[in-house]
């Protein structure tokens, strides 16, 4: 498996890249940031003896990984909502054309007013959910202490899901591609289910 990633895996340059592809992917989900984690966090489970064979001696450490990813996802969470927060008139005419954006924008704002910020948790999950909750936090002018707090929670919670995935897949299944594979699978499902549970939320 990790032949054919490359030396990548082995040298410290894997958390530059993880962390900057958490960066980036709230202006593009399609980044495959989550991949990115569970492969390198099956290399670290290679590294503390899951694997069979030969596997590089230089691998990423788990911790590491983890406090990078969730670096990364709440700096970029911050350009996002300071972003929209400068954004003005324009962003809100912009989120006002779309319906389901106005709707979302309210209902992130009584959320987080009333403390229920395990929506921006949940929305890390679902798919360019951490873009859409970021950038109507800043145009909604969100008191910082009100969203950052719960943005660190929720890249925490999904760098350590993500992370775990890939570390004890490769435990279970071994440092194979069907380890890896079976990992991304269970991040989508959690992802699709994060979106599930949204839109099964009542409209204020």
């Amino acid at each position: 498996m990790f032949e054919s990633v490359g030396a990548l895996l082995g040298s410290p340059w894997i958390y530059a890249v993880v962390g900057l592809s958490v960066l980036l992917d709230v202006f593009l989900p399609v980044l495959p940031s989550g991949v990115l984690v569970i492969t390198a966090a099956t290399a670290a489970a290679a590294g503390s003896g899951a694997a069979t064979g030969q596997v590089p001696h230089d691998v990423p450490d788990i911790m590491v990984l983890i406090l990078s990813a969730t670096t990364a996802s709440v700096l970029g969470d911050l350009v996002a909502y300071r972003l929209a927060w400068r954004g003005g008139e324009r962003l809100d005419r912009a989120i006002s054309r779309s319906r389901r954006l106005t709707t979302a924008q309210e209902r992130l704002g009584e959320a987080l007013a009333r403390g229920g910020g395990a929506l921006v948790v949940l929305a890390r999950f679902a798919p360019a959910g951490r873009s859409v909750v970021s950038l109507i936090a800043g145009a909604a002018h969100r008191r910082p202490r009100d969203f950052l707090p719960w943005s660190a929670l929720a890249g925490l919670s999904w760098a350590g899901y993500s992370a775990a995935l890939g570390y004890f897949g490769a435990h279970w299944l071994g440092t194979t591609w069907l380890a890896t594979g079976v990992s991304v699978l269970a991040l989508f499902g959690a992802g699709a289910g994060a979106a599930y549970v949204m839109r099964r939320q009542p409209t204020a």
